[in-house]
């Protein structure tokens, strides 16, 4: 583990949690072009949390990785479809989609680790 309060590069993540690098390296990517993430070049680069790990939730990730998260386009878009005016399951699908962005809202990146210390220690930039 490396010293608290530096940058921790993709290439320790990767191997401190056994993900593969390449994959880690484009979602770190993603997370830092969001927001979520700074990255910092050179020989003591990586990447820090933007902001507090409890301002940052299980949606906030899940977008900045996948994009909007719903279970069919049809949810988002009114009148695209040619079923619309009768369509009974368009209602029954935003409900869904809100109670499953009001949960993963609710789970903070605070509440992972389970008290246990971090394989990498990520501090906050600032």
């Amino acid at each position: 583990m490396r010293a608290p309060g530096k940058h921790a590069s993709a290439k320790e993540i990767a191997q401190a949690y056994g993900i593969p690098l390449e994959l880690l390296a484009k979602v770190l990517q993603k997370l830092a072009k969001q927001g979520l993430l700074v990255s910092q070049h050179g020989a003591e680069g990586g990447y820090v949390l933007a902001r507090e790990a409890s301002t940052i939730t299980a949606f906030d990730v899940i977008r900045a990785i996948e994009g909007p998260i719903f279970i069919t386009s049809c949810v988002t878009v009114r009148g695209e479809c040619e079923q619309a005016a009768h369509c009974t399951v368009r209602q029954p699908l935003s409900r869904i989609n809100e109670v499953l962005a009001q949960a993963l809202s609710s789970v903070r990146m605070s509440d992972f680790g389970g008290g246990q210390d971090p394989l990498v220690q990520v501090e906050v930039l600032g």
